[in-house]
């Protein structure tokens, strides 16, 4: 598969991330680390590539880092820089400062009773471990002085005496501050809602629960969006039967348009899902406290040993309701570029904040997506050390679901148009999103490199038009996606 080569960095066709080609440094996420970069001679016509076996084993490079050398390091009540969250904007936060040189405490405290670890797989891999979703080993954060507190919930921040206070009452001290708690999933309101079985997905061990439950029984899955969707087809081969409700006509409706959804749908019902479409929930029934069946608001009842709500989250951010940081009317953290908030000092990233997207037009945005989260990440931590960085990455996404994936780039939120170019019955398309008369987001299936393509076009800054898409449809049965990058006609 070609990657994307561009602008003297190359990008990854399947998730996005790009290198450096001169030093093979990762650039823009997702992912941790860079690449090996080698020696390369070419003599007539034979290309001769210098690489040590150990590069070629390890297929990747972590960055240069620095170590702390804090003398208060591990028990005092002070820190320089303290991150509230261990997801992937957390962490890109203190190995990013490790990075660039920065040699005093970092502690970065989660909810979580594990160390930071890759939470987007739980809802495509429900019998994952902890220890296989671990983003880095333990000896990493005692190797570079990063400091973790786990099942640490911060209940107040006090930023006029630059404190923070946890549940236990211990109180830290910070110079600088990164708030990244990311959000808690919205839980259903109806009656029975305290019946056994019936759960959110949001650590390692309610992934595991449900997935022991589903084993030749009956699941159900409230909500069907990227998580729905996603445990629906991983439970698929374990659970006797799944069945998915949802308010919408069709799933990713309003993400992927009613033509795209309807497609991905077939192909969950050709893989033995049953949907019950544009209803709700409106009663879980027990046998004995545990879950038997899920009554529908169409009156219809679906028979249910586990059930599964995949309907949206919300930014977990009530601890800082009392503080004099700004929070919108839904909760949300604003930030400017420089993942700013209104204190100075304090900084916030990932899926709590919303936030200008540069090639939108700096409209106001939250966008809680895993390659972001690790940008905005890094954004923080270059503005922690004074380097006036902005945040400017394009949006990407991925999805895997009966062994096929999905990719999306921009933001498409308030698309009025789809153009469609390939077979959606067959499942090999780009759909290209449009508002007026401009492409704002790209997805596709089968299709590969073009969401990456499409990804670059809109980071170089060049707007793609609706009319070069409308003519690469009408003419171009050959996928040839050379207008892309301008090099053709």
């Amino acid at each position: 598969m070609a990657s994307v080569l561009s602008r003297g960095r190359v990008r990854c066709p399947w998730h996005g991330a790009c290198f450096n080609i001169s030093t093979g440094d990762l650039e823009d996420f997702p992912g941790l680390d860079s690449l090996h970069k080698f020696q390369v001679k070419i003599e007539k016509e034979k290309v001769y590539v210098r690489a040590s076996k150990q590069a070629l084993q390890l297929q990747r490079r972590t960055k240069v880092m620095a170590k702390c050398i804090s003398p208060s390091a591990g028990h005092s009540s002070s820190t320089n820089v303290l991150i509230v969250g261990a997801g992937a904007a957390g962490l890109v936060c203190a190995e990013t400062l490790r990075q660039e040189g920065f040699s005093d405490r970092i502690v970065l405290c989660t909810l979580d009773r594990h160390l930071p670890y890759d939470r987007p797989k739980l809802s495509k891999s429900l019998d994952a471990q902890p220890e296989q979703l671990a983003l880095r080993p333990k000896e990493f954060f005692r190797a570079y002085g990063i400091e973790v507190l786990t099942e640490a919930q911060v209940v107040t921040v006090d930023v006029r005496n630059k404190k923070v206070v946890f549940k236990d009452g211990f109180k830290l001290e910070y110079s600088k501050l990164l708030l990244a708690p990311g959000s808690s999933p919205k839980t259903l309101s109806c009656k029975g809602k305290e019946v056994e079985n019936v759960f959110t997905i949001r650590t390692p061990e309610d992934a595991n629960r449900v997935v022991r439950l589903a084993r030749g029984r009956n699941a159900v899955v409230v909500g069907a969006g990227f998580l729905g969707m996603e445990v629906a087809a991983y439970l698929t081969e374990k659970a006797h039967s799944v069945s998915v409700v949802e308010l919408e006509e069709t799933p990713f409706r309003r993400f992927l348009g009613e033509r795209v959804g309807r497609a991905l749908m077939k192909m969950f019902e050709n893989n033995r899902v049953k949907f019950y479409m544009q209803t709700e929930v409106s009663e879980l029934r027990a046998q004995e406290g545990k879950l038997k069946e899920v009554v529908l608001k169409s009156s219809k009842v679906v028979r249910a040993d586990v059930c599964v709500v995949g309907i949206g989250a919300v930014p977990a951010t009530g601890f800082l309701r009392q503080s004099s940081i700004n929070l919108d009317s839904r909760g949300f953290i604003p930030v400017n570029k420089m993942m700013q908030t209104n204190v100075p000092g304090v900084f916030a990233a990932g899926d709590a904040v919303t936030f200008p997207l540069a090639w939108r037009n700096n409209r106001k945005v939250n966008i809680p997506h895993w390659q972001m989260a690790h940008a905005q990440g890094r954004v923080a931590a270059q503005n922690m050390l004074a380097q006036e960085a902005e945040i400017n990455t394009v949006p990407y996404l991925w999805t895997a679901m009966f062994g096929k994936s999905l990719r999306y780039a921009g933001y498409g939120e308030g698309f009025d148009d789809v153009i469609i170019q390939g077979d959606l019955e067959e499942l090999k398309f780009v759909a290209f999103y449009t508002k007026g008369d401009e492409v704002i987001a790209v997805a596709s299936m089968n299709y590969d490199p073009i969401v990456s393509k499409v990804a670059e076009v809109l980071a170089s800054g060049r707007a793609i038009r609706k009319r070069e898409v409308e003519l690469f449809v009408l003419h171009s049965k050959t996928g040839d996606m050379s207008w892309l990058t301008g090099k053709g006609s």
